[in-house]
């Protein structure tokens, strides 16, 4: 069996802010959220966290209908999370909605149905966190 290892490198860059580079060459500057004292229009881990989910599922579905021969037309996923917020002030995303809306030609809804399934049992972040993933598509045949 293959392991894989992904690797990248923060550094703190002042008061509630880093830059991270990742092996793939991507680097970027994250913050803190605003409400917890870090700075607007930048990166925060949780739109990362979220963003990842997205992207993710986002690519294994495509790989899903591209293996499933699924004549896609549109292909949009909007990632909502909710978090709860514990008494000892910790707190957890709880649940992920992905919310797809998805046009195809010359196939099924059975055949998008299943390719929604597969696109979820092979990402790697929706198979490796505690959050509750949830999918609504929105399916139209043309």
């Amino acid at each position: 069996m293959t392991d894989y290892i992904y690797k990248n490198h923060s550094q703190w860059t002042g008061g509630h802010k880093g830059h991270i580079n990742m092996e793939n060459g991507v680097e970027l500057d994250f913050s803190a959220p605003p409400k917890l004292y870090g700075y607007p229009n930048i990166l925060t881990p949780e739109d990362a966290f979220m963003a990842a989910v997205n992207t993710c599922y986002f690519m294994m579905f495509i790989w899903a209908a591209e293996r499933f021969k699924i004549n896609l037309t549109l292909f949009e996923c909007d990632a909502v999370g909710k978090v709860n917020e514990f008494i000892d002030k910790t707190s957890a995303f709880k649940e992920i909605v992905l919310k797809l809306k998805i046009t195809a030609k010359d196939t099924s809804v059975e055949k998008i149905k299943n390719a929604i399934k597969s696109a979820k049992k092979y990402s790697l972040i929706a198979e490796s966190i505690k959050a509750d993933i949830k999918i609504e598509p929105e399916i139209k045949i043309i």
